[in-house]
């Protein structure tokens, strides 16, 4: 290898200089403080908080360890908070809790899936809105502002508007005491105190089936054993009044049975669309011609690539129940259901809508309750059960109405990408 010249000498000189200030400026702009020990050079890099450059210790080398990197960052002032709060919501989706980050005006920086998908809104679209416009009640009962006002967080307080739980709230501050992020969880107790509504119902279902049913089954045999030897009036009676009013009533204790100790799932993963089309689509299509109504499919495509984990008995029988209860209501003018999937968040979202006379405000808060019922011969069961087959798939349902405007049942169900069944 033939040796440098002179000019070649200098260009090398000169550039192993650029790379070596290069090399300084890059640390001199490393906001946080750090310690690089190298014990085959025997030289230690020290950098300070606040000071730009760094120092340089040198000790006797000792090449058989091995070099040391040490940090010293603080996620609030030595890292961008926007990209701190990027990397927690990942971990945050995974809460079942409502977080919410907001800065010191009120706008939203952090929304968790919870949070989004309970309130009903685009979790994309709602970051740097104002907080009022995800909760949607007045500013003097959205507790995250009372905090950014009294410049107090707040502690296990008792939420009884239209979302029933707790809440609790913790400031961030900047290093001059203003306030950099308000940071809010919300555990709601509705679910609470379904569990305690079904737990009940489990223990009156365990008594109701023993005393009950087996009197029932009685009674049944015996009128079918003795009906031959009665005269046929009473043969009629027992036909077409006793033996349907008891099977009546061992239907209602079947379906009470079912909400407080539901059947075991099923599930496989398959795509909701083909579900709604196929095999709910079959099924109500000749109940559909022989009520005369119509029904609309609106699907969203973005759902073919993704799958839910159900049971198709359970779920049709979910929906068979608000078809019939559609007929049921339904008036002299032609009745329109509408059956509408939507890919949201992560979440699908089946509507089911139909533009029958509506539910009465009165009476909507009502409808999932156990045993309520406006029909002289409803159980008011149905819904209880649907909702409660919903809730075993990790979903949600709701209902929204307009008396004379029909009425909506919205069902919420986790999805997955196909690749990762």
């Amino acid at each position: 290898m033939e040796p440098l010249t002179y000019e070649q000498l200098q260009q090398k000189v000169k550039e192993l200089e650029t790379e070596l200030q290069l090399y300084k400026r890059f640390v001199e702009h490393i906001h946080f403080p750090f310690t690089y020990t190298d014990y085959h050079l025997g030289k230690t890099l020290e950098k300070h908080r606040g000071i730009v450059r760094p120092s340089i210790q040198t000790f006797t080398p000792n090449p058989s360890k091995k070099a040391e990197l040490k940090l010293d960052m603080d996620l609030q002032l030595d890292y961008p908070f926007e990209q701190v709060e990027r990397f927690l919501l990942p971990i945050f989706d995974l809460v079942p809790h409502h977080i919410v980050f907001v800065d010191g005006q009120g706008i939203i920086t952090l929304c968790n899936l919870q949070a989004a998908n309970d309130v009903g809104v685009n979790r994309d679209e709602i970051i740097g809105k104002h907080i009022r416009e995800l909760l949607k009640i007045p500013d003097e009962q959205i507790m995250i502002l009372q905090t950014i006002e009294t410049n107090e967080p707040i502690y296990n307080r008792e939420v009884l508007d239209r979302y029933y739980g707790i809440i609790n709230t913790r400031i961030i501050r900047n290093p001059d005491g203003s306030i950099k992020r308000v940071i809010s969880m919300f555990q709601s107790l509705n679910m609470v105190k379904e569990a305690e509504k079904l737990a009940i119902a489990g223990r009156i279902a365990a008594g109701i089936a023993h005393e009950i049913r087996n009197p029932l089954t009685t009674v049944r045999g015996y009128l079918q054993f003795l009906r031959n030897q009665l005269p046929e009036h009473i043969i009629t009676l027992i036909d077409q009044l006793l033996i349907p009013e008891l099977d009546r009533a061992n239907n209602i204790i079947t379906d009470f049975l079912n909400i407080a100790k539901p059947a075991e799932i099923k599930a496989e993963y398959i795509c909701i669309n083909d579900f709604i089309q196929n095999d709910l689509g079959i099924l109500l299509q000749s109940e559909a011609l022989l009520h005369n109504i119509d029904i609309h499919y609106d699907l969203d495509e973005q759902l073919c690539n993704y799958t839910v984990e159900i049971d198709k008995n359970q779920l049709l029988q979910v929906f068979i129940n608000l078809f019939r209860n559609a007929i049921e209501a339904k008036t002299e003018k032609s009745l329109q259901v509408r059956i509408k999937s939507k890919l949201h968040n992560n979440l699908v979202r089946i509507y089911f809508c139909d533009n029958g006379p509506g539910i009465p405000p009165t009476i909507i808060d009502h409808i999932f309750e156990p045993f309520f019922s406006t029909k002289e011969s409803g159980t008011g069961l149905g819904l209880s059960l649907s909702r409660k087959i919903i809730e075993l798939h990790h979903g949600s349902m709701k209902v929204s109405s307009q008396p004379e405007n029909g009425t909506c049942f919205i069902i919420e169900l986790p999805v997955h990408p196909k690749h990762k069944k």
